[in-house]
């Protein structure tokens, strides 16, 4: 099992900046790749990016590429999500997730077997 916990979700306004953080405990981090997903009211839970177990590579939803940044520290057990030039559109809950595929197939929410409770990110205009 992996227990996941993120923070620093809460109001921002547009064009603002918000980092978030996910903590994991339990089995070896290193072991999987992780992501970041959002859900909006009434929409279904989308991709937003990912990292490999290294943290050499990463991959991003277009809708977010040179806004967000995804990180992750393994001697921390932490992945990261900077979130610059925020929209009101980027308005969700935001979820970390972990996943023992590769980071090339890792755009599915079926894809992760461990989910955060998530956090709150909101964007005024």
């Amino acid at each position: 099992q992996v227990q996941l916990v993120e923070s620093g979700g809460g109001l921002v306004q547009a064009g603002g900046s918000l980092s978030l953080s996910c903590a994991a405990s339990g089995r070896t981090f290193t072991n999987y790749v992780m992501g970041w997903f959002r859900q909006a009211p009434g929409k279904e839970r989308e991709f937003v990016a990912v990292i490999s177990r290294s943290g050499l590579s990463t991959n991003y939803a277009d809708f977010v590429k040179g806004r967000f940044t995804i990180s992750r520290d393994n001697a921390r057990n932490t992945v990261y999500l900077q979130m610059n030039s925020l929209r009101p559109g980027d308005t969700a809950f935001y979820f970390c997730a972990a996943g023992a595929g590769g980071i090339g197939s890792s755009y599915y929410p079926s894809q992760y077997a461990y989910w955060g409770q998530g956090t709150q990110v909101t964007v005024s205009s």
